[in-house]
């Protein structure tokens, strides 16, 4: 089967991987919950509906999205008739993250293969269970010469990276990102790269509090702040802010009762590594909520930590976790002066009501996304690219973004045959003057 050129079978493997993820999506959800306690709600909410949600979408519009786009010829050329034709890469790789298991193995390689792609996902080793459910759904959905689901650890993603690739797809840390950046470039491969950083998270005493707190926790502890663009710090006026820290204590016991131990809506941490390196950034600092742990079962509480010094190991980079400083500011300046600290991050977010000041800050700092009074939610417009800038990611997707990502768009002008203007033609004596006329007539 010609997978670049057969849009109808494209459109038929989608059809088919949709049918096959609705008939598993009880089991998706078991498979999360045993590999770190994915609430079922935030399972739907952010990884089975998202993808059914996508593949509704790009099926809808395979057809549109891929034929070619006749675009405005050039006077230059006339008579011409210009097309973008949409070429898919080749064969691709996908290296899927373990915070999003399913959801960010599958979105990509919907676009991929509705772009005309042979695809090789390699989903998360940390998370076996969910990523045994996507190499059943892969097997179960496509001929194996078409899409394939390699499992494995970190030598099955370096012989990966050791093969050519026509594009790589990479969602995880910057320093991994880094090294799947240096495989591709050995072969100058095109990648995209979604990666993270330290998200700023900014409260005016403008904002209504009640409300950003209630946004903020939700945004934060999703997933037990195991979220790339997840808030990583508050920076928060220093008017309000003995105030807005009550009010997040409130909130993160409205969300997850009095011992969110127990809560049934409350993720665990991935695993010991991890919940060793996020449990050390709590020594000598000052807790003013949470900070209970419990090592047996990866448990972290939901935490916030007051003022702690930028020099600090919570603010040395990325916390991807449940832990939330709580810096202060009196102008901005202040502001500046932490986020400059750190590299472009993925997301940025400004509670306020003034409008001025929200504007201020959207535009003077250089960040992949974000929402003014809000959280997270900017993911889940398909109108909207998502991706970093800088360290905190390379490319875009969403959407037709999504499909245009895993093409190449290839010019082609057909010429007519009927006019040939001799002017552009060797020899050039006494036509200089005339092809400026032109050319500036043409401006």
């Amino acid at each position: 089967m010609n997978f670049k050129s057969d849009i109808s079978y494209r459109k038929q493997s989608l059809i088919k991987l949709l049918n096959c993820v609705q008939l598993y999506e009880k089991e998706v959800i078991k498979a999360l919950f045993d590999d770190f306690k994915k609430p079922e709600f935030e399972a739907v909410l952010s990884e089975t509906a998202y993808i059914v949600s996508e593949l509704n979408h790009t099926i809808k519009n395979i057809h549109k999205w891929a034929k070619p786009q006749l675009v405005l010829p050039s006077l230059l050329n006339f008579p011409s008739t210009d097309y973008i034709y949409k070429e898919p890469y080749g064969k691709v790789l996908i290296i899927a993250p373990w915070n999003y298991p399913y959801q960010l193995a599958l979105c990509p390689l919907i676009a991929a293969v509705a772009a005309g792609n042979e695809v090789v996902v390699k989903p998360s080793e940390l998370t076996p269970n969910t990523s045994g459910i996507v190499a059943k759904i892969i097997s179960e959905t496509f001929d194996e010469n078409h899409v394939k689901c390699v499992e494995g650890g970190v030598e099955i993603t370096q012989q990966l990276l050791a093969q050519r690739w026509d594009y790589i797809f990479f969602t995880g840390s910057v320093a991994v990102g880094k090294i799947v950046a240096k495989a591709a470039a050995e072969n100058l491969t095109p990648v995209t790269l979604e990666l993270g950083g330290k998200n700023p998270c900014i409260v005016d005493e403008t904002a209504n509090l009640k409300l950003a707190a209630k946004r903020i926790v939700w945004g934060k502890f999703l997933n037990a702040g195991q979220t790339c663009i997840a808030p990583d710090y508050l920076l928060v006026s220093g008017k309000i802010k003995a105030t807005f820290i009550e009010l997040l204590k409130k909130e993160i016991t409205d969300a997850y009762g009095e011992n969110p131990e127990t809560s049934p809506d409350y993720s665990r941490i991935i695993n010991e590594k991890n919940h060793s390196r996020l449990t050390a950034m709590l020594e000598k600092e000052t807790l003013i909520a949470g900070g209970k742990t419990n090592s047996q079962d990866f448990y972290l509480a939901p935490t916030l930590m007051e003022e702690p010094s930028l020099d600090s190991l919570v603010m040395a980079a990325e916390i991807f976790g449940p832990i939330l400083p709580v810096l202060s500011f009196e102008s901005e300046a202040d502001i500046a002066s932490v986020i400059s600290r750190y590299e472009k991050p993925l997301s940025l977010y400004v509670f306020s009501n003034n409008k001025a000041f929200a504007k201020r800050i959207i535009l003077n700092y250089s960040f992949g996304g974000g929402c003014i009074n809000d959280t997270l939610v900017y993911f889940s417009n398909k109108k909207l690219p998502f991706g970093g800038v800088g360290h905190s990611g390379l490319g875009a997707y969403h959407g037709k973004l999504s499909f245009d990502t895993f093409t190449h768009q290839k010019g082609i002008i057909k010429k007519g045959n009927w006019l040939d203007i001799p002017i552009r033609y060797a020899p050039y004596k006494g036509k200089l003057n005339n092809l400026k006329k032109i050319l500036k007539w043409l401006n």
